[in-house]
């Protein structure tokens, strides 16, 4: 039976120029503790933040922000705004080459380029693909993320370009290596579909042709969250190491000692 997240906390904001942002306290662990409020952030690119939106993330007492985005991201958007006496680490989590004329006909592709690319599942596919890929190829990247969080990076901020994929898999990462459920990480990921969480579909042709429900409909599987992906990823740790815990001691060399450090500074006390 799916685990009901708890509400977070009612002064969660809406920020202007900063997408999907959330605290993933509350979440619970498989031996009745939670995620302790104020710990792990996740949310879109920090780059559009607003004045009003970098003095509320100053309030926050971060440590780090860890920016999972490339630099055909960067690009595209911009660096983040600089928060003061807070820690910006760059780890990307996807190459900029790869699919780069896939992301060029998203943006810039008429009705049929899109079609050829999208339609018929084509879309999904290539999302599922994509979360196995991070999962069996970035294992180094996700070893560096918890070493950090476990030694002096929290309180932390994860981010990518929409704080869905790349984003929401190292939360989803971090989370299972404190003993989340695996019900509850996905009822968070799922929250990225909220509206005003979702992250602008940015295309070349703004005209009602270029924005139809038809474009959208085609677009929907790579900007939405959806189950599956989520799914993938999981049981991709299942076929290649068999467990979580394997994929945590031989994926990403996490030690015993060093789980209980990041269950030490994520979760409530005992």
């Amino acid at each position: 039976m799916t685990q009901q997240v708890p509400q977070t906390p009612s002064t969660e904001p809406v920020l202007a120029g900063v997408r999907n942002f959330r605290d993933v306290g509350g979440l619970p662990t498989s031996d009745g503790r939670r995620v302790r409020y104020g710990r792990l952030y996740r949310s879109g690119h920090l780059a559009h933040a607003t004045a009003e939106d970098a003095v509320f993330l100053s309030g926050l007492g971060l440590h780090t922000v860890f920016d999972f985005r490339n630099v055909a991201d960067h690009k595209l958007d911009g660096l983040d705004v600089e928060l003061p006496g807070v820690r910006n680490v760059s780890i990307p989590l996807s190459d900029p080459a790869d699919g780069a004329e896939f992301w060029r006909m998203v943006r810039d592709g008429d009705m049929d380029e899109l079609r050829s690319i999208l339609a018929g599942g084509k879309g999904s596919h290539r999302m599922i693909a994509s979360y196995r890929r991070m999962i069996l190829e970035r294992t180094a990247e996700h070893s560096r993320v918890l070493h950090a969080l476990a030694e002096d990076s929290v309180p932390a901020l994860m981010h990518c370009a929409a704080g869905k994929d790349r984003a929401g898999l190292s939360i989803a990462v971090s989370l299972l290596a404190v003993g989340v459920e695996r019900e509850a990480i996905e009822a968070d990921y799922l929250k990225s579909n909220d509206a005003h969480r979702r992250y602008k579909i940015r295309r070349s042709d703004t005209s009602a042709a270029g924005m139809s429900p038809e474009v959208m409909e085609l677009l929907n599987p790579l900007f939405g969250a959806h189950p599956d992906y989520i799914a993938a990823a999981f049981t991709t740790i299942d076929e290649t190491w068999g467990s979580t815990d394997r994929y945590l001691a031989d994926g990403l060399k996490i030690t015993p000692a060093t789980r209980e450090r990041l269950r030490e500074r994520l979760l409530d006390e005992v």
